[in-house]
């Protein structure tokens, strides 16, 4: 197997295994008053001074059904290319086709990064659309996420060889 190749499925499985992780981590925005609030996609966490934390499914925004959607299509198309990948040597359409599946998921990730900033103006963060009031902040999700895309996108030109001169 092509070492770049192999370089960049090992990427795009890191970037599948922090998409997933960031899913099911509740950080993606977190208050820092007294009530300790964590917003997720997929849970919603809250402590109350030093009691037990509790977690309950988020009412989701409809930006942010977006970027939980967006965000599940880009695991599905990393997922699919990482398994397209090994079956690449030797035969350079089910390269091409993993390339695409990859691509595909960047743009979705993107799109996610984009729009998810547009639910701030929810009651239990009392923002803006990109704007967090100063008591919150983005959360460790959120940066898994982001590390996502740029593993994604690392991987995507050791994939297409961009990285390598043309002789």
């Amino acid at each position: 197997m092509d070492v770049l190749i192999l370089i960049s499925g090992i990427l795009f499985f890191a970037a599948d295994v922090f998409a997933v992780a960031s899913l099911a981590n509740p950080e993606w925005v977190v208050s820092d008053d007294a009530s300790s609030l964590k917003i997720g996609l997929t849970s919603q966490c809250l402590t109350i001074f030093g009691r037990d934390q509790v977690c309950l499914a988020p009412t989701l925004s409809p930006e942010w059904i977006a970027t939980l959607f967006f965000i599940v299509a880009g695991i599905i198309c990393l997922t699919t290319t990482c398994v397209l990948l090994p079956f690449s040597q030797g035969r350079l359409t089910v390269l091409k086709y993993a390339r695409w599946t990859a691509f595909s998921a960047m743009v979705l990730f993107c799109l996610a990064a984009l729009i998810f900033p547009i639910g701030f103006y929810i009651d239990e963060i009392g923002g803006e659309p990109y704007k967090l009031p100063r008591t919150v902040q983005v959360g460790s999700s959120y940066v898994m996420f982001v590390i996502s895309i740029f593993l994604t996108i690392i991987s995507e030109l050791f994939a297409g060889k961009v990285c390598l001169p043309m002789l």
